[in-house]
């Protein structure tokens, strides 16, 4: 093979990376994804720290009305971060579960914390691969929460905490 078509290859794969590489304006869009899911677990935590029935559940109803205060300020972080960026922040809520039974909701809210989770982590590379080191911190300090939502989570359903997985 050539130099020149050496250097035509190289030039043609850096471009492709560069296609795929992540745009401020495609950081907003997974940002405001984040915040919908925020907005889902605020209504979710709110909801089942109510509407959980029993001594068994009292605990965990309690732990449940914290958590909503908390995703509420993960929300309101969300937000400041994508309108600094110039973006608009989501209004909309993800999709709420709901059940009769106790154990299906926290199920539903461990699955949504690892989701979450595996989101974070993604997210926290991604701020730092656009140099936005400070949306980095905040996003640190919100996984830190969602990691003990997710022991409490667990633990109300007597299983280990779950490794939410690597995200990619």
């Amino acid at each position: 093979m050539s130099k020149a078509s050496k250097a035509a290859k190289a030039v043609a794969k850096d471009t492709a990376k560069d296609s795929k590489a992540l745009t401020k304006e495609k950081f907003i869009a997974l940002l405001n994804e984040d915040l919908e899911r925020e907005f889902q677990a605020v209504i979710g935590y709110v909801n089942y720290s109510q509407v959980l029935k029993g001594a068994e559940y009292m605990n965990i109803a309690g732990e449940l009305e914290k958590h909503a205060h908390e995703e509420l300020a993960h929300a309101l972080k969300l937000s400041f971060w994508i309108d600094f960026l110039g973006g608009m922040p989501a209004s909309k809520p993800k999709l709420v579960k709901t059940s009769e039974k106790a154990k299906e909701m926290l199920r539903f809210d461990l699955e949504n914390e690892k989701e979450t989770i595996r989101n974070y982590r993604r997210r926290i590379r991604q701020a730092d691969e656009l140099n936005q080191f400070a949306i980095g911190e905040d996003l640190r300090e919100i996984l830190r929460d969602e990691s003990d939502h997710l022991n409490a989570l667990a633990t109300a359903l007597g299983e280990d905490t779950p490794d939410p997985g690597i995200a990619d």
